[in-house]
C-alpha cells in the first residue's frame, strides 16, 4: 500500500510539473497574433534537437528568417535577417542587453566578464581592453609570440608527418592558442604545446567541459533542477569550475607578487612595468579594490580565454577541414604564400621562414585572408548570440518583440542563407571575397563572426594576424588531408563551434624539413 501511495504521489507531482510548464509556456505569448514573431515550437523541441541545433535552426530560417520558440515565462526569438541584426546590435543597442536569464546561464563560468555584463562594468573592461588591442607594443609582442609558437607547431607536426601518424589538429591548435593567449595576455609560459604542464592540461580540459555544460543551459529547461541535485552536466560543471578557479586564482596571486616586485624595480632603476592585459587590470584594481576584487579579475581572465583560445583555434580547425575538402584552394594558398615570401618548396629553415612573415607580408596574403573569412562565414566561432529586449519593440521586418523576450541572431544559419549570400551560399568559395585579387569586406551585420555595433570584437585584427601566421607556417611546410576521408565531421553544441571528437588529419612534408 505504501509503495502504491508513493507511486501515486510521484505521478501527481509529475502531472503538476507538466501543468506548471504548460501554463508558463502557453499563456501570455500572443501566439496567434500575426504582428508578433511566428511560433515554430516550444523550447522543449529545441532541446530535443540539441545535438544538431544549428542545422535545425538553419532549416527553419530558410523558410522563416525570424521565428520563435515558446519558453517558460517568455519567448526565444531567432533571426537570420541582417536588418534585424543591425537593429539589435546598433540601432536600438540601448534596449538590448545580455538579459538576466543569459547572465545566469553563463555566470558560473564567466561571472561579470566582458561577454556577460552590461553598463559600467562592460564599459570599464572594454575601455582597458581597447587600449591594449590598439597599442603597437602589444601588436609587436603578440606577433613575436605567434611566430615563436608557430615554429614549435611546425616542429611538432613534422615529427608526426615523418612517422606517418594521424593527429588531432583541433587539440593541437587549442594547445597552441592557449599557450599564445597566456603569454600575450598574462605574460605566462604555460607549455601546453610542449606537453609538460599538468596544471595546464587540467585547466584546458576543465575549461572545455565548463563550456559544454554552460551551453547546455540555453537548451535545457531543467538545468536548475540538475544544478540543485548536482547531477548530469551541472555536476560536471561544478567540478570543472573548481579546477578552473584553483588555477586562475593561483595565477592572479602570482601576478600580484610579480607586479609588486616590478613596481619596486621601476622605482629603483626606472624600468617600465610590463603591459600585458592582466597587469593592466591589476593596476586598475588597486584604484578600486572593492569592485575589482580577485573574483572580478578571474571573470575577466576567463572571458579572454574564450576570445583568445577557443575562437581562433576553432576557426583554424574548420579552416584545415575546408582545405582538406577543397585541395585546389589549399594549393592556391600555398602558391600565394610562396609568392609573397619569395620562398619555394626548397625553403627548409623553419625559424627563418616564420620570421619572414612580417606585417607587410601579412597584408599581401589576400587569398588567404579571403579563405579564412569564408571559413568564418560558414563556421562562425560563436554560432548563436543572444540579447534580451528590455522594452517592447518592433523589428525592421515588422515583427513585434515583447519586453523580456530573448532575441538571438543565428550566425551559423546566416552564412548558409541564399537570400544573404546568393545561390552558392553553402559552397566554400574564397573568391566571393575578392575583386581583382583584392579582399572586399562585407557589412558586419551580414558577416557577423566578429559581432557588430558598439560590442564589435576588439581583437578582430589580432585574430586574423594570428591565424595568418599559423596558416602560412603550416601550409608552407605541409600538405594536409583527412586521416579518414569517410569521416563525417560534426560540430559540438557549445558556446564556441568546436568539431565534435576533434579533427584527425595526416600531414605530408612539402619540403625535406
Amino acid at each position: 500500500m505504501e509503495i502504491l501511495t508513493s507511486i501515486a504521489m510521484l505521478m501527481v507531482t509529475m502531472v503538476l510539473i507538466v501543468l506548471y510548464f504548460a501554463i508558463r509556456i502557453f499563456t501570455g505569448k500572443s501566439r496567434n497574433n500575426k504582428e508578433y514573431v511566428p511560433v515554430h515550437a516550444t523550447i522543449f523541441d529545441l532541446f530535443y534537437h540539441i545535438r544538431n541545433s544549428y542545422d535545425y535552426e538553419t532549416e527553419i530560417a530558410r523558410k522563416k528568417p525570424t521565428f520563435r520558440f515558446l519558453s517558460v515565462g517568455g519567448s526565444e526569438i531567432f533571426t537570420a535577417d541582417p536588418r534585424n541584426v543591425e537593429h539589435i546590435l546598433k540601432t536600438r543597442f540601448e534596449i538590448y542587453s545580455k538579459g538576466e536569464s543569459n547572465r545566469v546561464n553563463l555566470f558560473d563560468l564567466l561571472g561579470h566578464g566582458i561577454f556577460n555584463t552590461d553598463g559600467e562594468k562592460w564599459k570599464q573592461q572594454r575601455k582597458l581592453a581597447s587600449f591594449e588591442f590598439t597599442a603597437r607594443v602589444l601588436r609587436d609582442f603578440s606577433c613575436n609570440v605567434f611566430r615563436r609558437n608557430a615554429s614549435k607547431l611546425v616542429g611538432f607536426v613534422n615529427g608526426l608527418a615523418i612517422s606517418g601518424k594521424a593527429f588531432d589538429a583541433q587539440d593541437m591548435l587549442m594547445r597552441y592558442s592557449l599557450d599564445s593567449i597566456f603569454k600575450v595576455g598574462f605574460g605566462v609560459e604555460l607549455g601546453c604545446l610542449d606537453g609538460f604542464s599538468k596544471e595546464g592540461e587540467e585547466f584546458m580540459e576543465a575549461f572545455d567541459e565548463a563550456n559544454v555544460a554552460s551551453s547546455s543551459r540555453f537548451f535545457d529547461p531543467l538545468w536548475k533542477v540538475k544544478w540543485f541535485l548536482k547531477i548530469g552536466s551541472q555536476s560536471r560543471l561544478e567540478k570543472s569550475i573548481a579546477t578552473i578557479d584553483k588555477f586562475v586564482y593561483g595565477l592572479i596571486t602570482t601576478k600580484r607578487k610579480e607586479l609588486a616586485e616590478e613596481h619596486e624595480l621601476a622605482k629603483e632603476h626606472n624600468v617600465a612595468v610590463r603591459e600585458d592585459i592582466l597587469s593592466r587590470f591589476l593596476v586598475a584594481s588597486e584604484k578600486d579594490p572593492e569592485n575589482m576584487n580577485d573574483k572580478y579579475l578571474r571573470d575577466i581572465i576567463l572571458s579572454f580565454m574564450i576570445a583568445g583560445k577557443d575562437t581562433t583555434a576553432a576557426t583554424l580547425s574548420w579552416f584545415l577541414y575546408m582545405l582538406c575538402k577543397n585541395p585546389l584552394v589549399q594549393e592556391k594558398i600555398v602558391q600565394e604564400i610562396r609568392d609573397v615570401t619569395s620562398s619555394n618548396e626548397k625553403t627548409i629553415d623553419v625559424d627563418g621562414f616564420v620570421q619572414s612573415i612580417t606585417e607587410e607580408v601579412l597584408e599581401r596574403v589576400q587569398y588567404l585572408h579571403a579563405a579564412l573569412s569564408e571559413t568564418l562565414r560558414l563556421y562562425p566561432p560563436v554560432p548563436v548570440d543572444t540579447k534580451c529586449a528590455e522594452d517592447d519593440d518592433i523589428l525592421p521586418d515588422g515583427h513585434r518583440v515583447s519586453k523580456g523576450d530573448n532575441v538571438s541572431y543565428v550566425g551559423y544559419a546566416m552564412g548558409r542563407m541564399t537570400y544573404i549570400w546568393g545561390e552558392d551560399a553553402e559552397e566554400f568559395k574564397p573568391e566571393r571575397w575578392l575583386k581583382d585579387g583584392v579582399f572586399q569586406p562585407e557589412s558586419p551585420f551580414k558577416f557577423i563572426s566578429f559581432h557588430a555595433g558598439p560590442r564589435i570584437c576588439l581583437g578582430k585584427d589580432f585574430a586574423y594576424r594570428q591565424m595568418k601566421i599559423i596558416s602560412m607556417a603550416l601550409l608552407h611546410f605541409f600538405r594536409f588531408k583527412m586521416a579518414d576521408e569517410k569521416t563525417n565531421v560534426h560540430y559540438q553544441t557549445m558556446l564556441t563551434l568546436h568539431l565534435e571528437g576533434g579533427l584527425h588529419l595526416c600531414a605530408t612534408p612539402r619540403t625535406s624539413a
